[in-house]
């Protein structure tokens, strides 16, 4: 058995991991883990149109972690350029997949027109790939050929979210996909997997330790009163699929208990706001506190003072409603979307305040802001930096280093490689390294383009 590192290896983002599976001694089948974009600044999205490093019409099966654009934002190039394999998911990833890459499809087009470029994928590439998908619930184990399985864990990282167990030629390997961040708002811990001979593991924060659940409250608390005093603009640039549902856990917290003071709270993001639709029709899969809570009635996603903006007037019109206020929008990484013209607007006044609430990859304005940009290129003007900018790691949907750690630690049977993938070539480093010094466990940091005989 053969891997090969697509993407996602010395990088955070463009996930893909294609395993080539002998089955007999005439035939071999190939299995894609995940294809996702490469996000960043121009020079890194250049790279989408490329073409895939193997022949997407060879591939037979794709099994994807979670709908995330990192992961499933090149599955309607793949289709375009001939898959006609099987794409396997759990149930919320079909549906929340199916949202994430119309949306996709249509940022791309507008900016694919804007540049005069090809098209990276159609609508009808969209629908094609999406005819092609399969549910899996957690904990079924499925085969796929002769002598080949896989199984789909709960990852914790957000909605279906899955850890894959695949079983091919005597051997195992685990692919964690993006772990969550325990104790998540709404969603369980990420299972724990019994053993493994090998495993790719991420390393997102793989060099980094998140505050606690009750420190990033109080945190977020802080700010929020802060604002309040200063009768400022809280922006929050969110990733439509679970930050943002994530944020209106804690909001519908901190008010219902009166532990902050009201305020107009705008999600400003219609991906999110379907997004928020799916996420009410799958209760079962909440953690016990969050399914308790909503067993006693309280509606997690709305509560005093939240307004859901889906209309562009509604969203202009958030301008005239006086401070202070509170705005989520997207892009996470203040890349596009709306939160851009808000940034535009508030970023020059002092009494606001920009909360980064999840990772920045390097080339985001996102990344730029956090490192202290005084000032930064917004549609086409030169905006200056005077709103404070704040981040809370503790928010993330990614398991910080002490995490990964223990949950690698808790394999029983001996592991033979572990690879730190999905993280930035520092974090990575670093995690494979207390891996080797504290587990004794060969550990590396893969690059794109290398192959590995399993």
């Amino acid at each position: 058995m053969k891997l090969y590192f697509c993407g996602g290896a010395g990088e955070v983002t463009g996930v893909k991991y294609l395993l080539e599976v002998k089955i007999s001694k005439t035939k071999i089948i190939r299995v894609l883990i995940d294809c996702g974009i490469l996000q960043g600044g121009f020079q890194e999205f250049e790279q989408n149109s490329k073409d895939f490093p193997f022949n997407p019409q060879n591939v037979d099966y794709l099994i994807v972690t979670h709908a995330h654009i990192d992961h499933v934002g090149l599955i309607p190039k793949l289709y375009r350029d001939g898959f006609r394999g099987k794409i396997f998911c759990t149930e919320p990833t079909k549906d929340l997949m199916g949202l994430v890459l119309y949306d996709s499809q249509q940022l791309l087009e507008k900016e694919s027109r804007k540049r005069n470029e090809e098209l990276l994928y159609s609508q009808r590439d969209v629908d094609g790939a999406l005819k092609l998908v399969q549910t899996v619930k957690y904990g079924t184990k499925k085969k796929i050929a002769e002598n080949v399985w896989f199984k789909l864990n709960d990852a914790g990282h957000m909605l279906g979210s899955a850890i894959i167990e695949f079983w091919a030629e005597k051997k195992k390997i685990v692919f964690s996909g993006d772990l969550g961040n325990a104790p998540s708002p709404l969603l369980n811990p990420p299972k724990q997997i019994k053993d493994a001979d090998y495993i790719l593991v991420e390393s997102t924060y793989g060099d980094r330790i998140h505050e606690d659940q009750n420190e990033r409250r109080k945190m977020l608390e802080s700010i929020i009163e802060e604002t309040y005093k200063n009768k400022g603009v809280l922006m929050i640039p969110a990733f439509a699929v679970e930050r943002t549902q994530e944020l209106l856990y804690e909001f519908n917290e901190l008010i219902n208990n009166c532990r902050v003071p009201q305020m107009p709270i705008f999600i400003d993001s219609p991906l999110a706001i379907k997004a928020t639709q799916i996420y009410k029709s799958y209760p079962e899969y909440f953690n016990k506190e969050a399914k308790k809570l909503i067993l006693s009635g309280d509606d997690l996603f709305k509560f005093p003072g939240l307004k859901y903006t889906q209309e562009v007037d509604e969203s202009k019109a958030i301008n005239i409603v006086s401070s202070p206020k509170i705005i989520i929008a997207g892009s996470g990484m203040s890349t596009g979307g709306r939160i851009i013209f808000h940034e535009k607007l508030y970023l020059p006044d002092s009494r606001n305040c920009l909360l980064i609430t999840n990772f920045q990859v390097k080339g985001s304005l996102g990344r730029q802001l956090l490192e202290g940009a005084k000032e930064v290129n917004l549609l086409d003007e030169v905006v200056p930096v005077r709103a404070k900018i704040v981040k809370i790691d503790g928010y993330s949907s990614h398991a910080d280093r002490k995490a990964i750690f223990h949950w690698l630690e808790r394999f029983n049977k001996p592991v033979q490689h572990i690879w730190a993938v999905q993280g930035e070539i520092k974090a990575a480093e670093s995690l494979a390294q207390l891996i080797k010094d504290h587990l004794g466990i060969p550990a590396s940091v893969p690059q794109i383009g290398d192959i590995v005989e399993l």
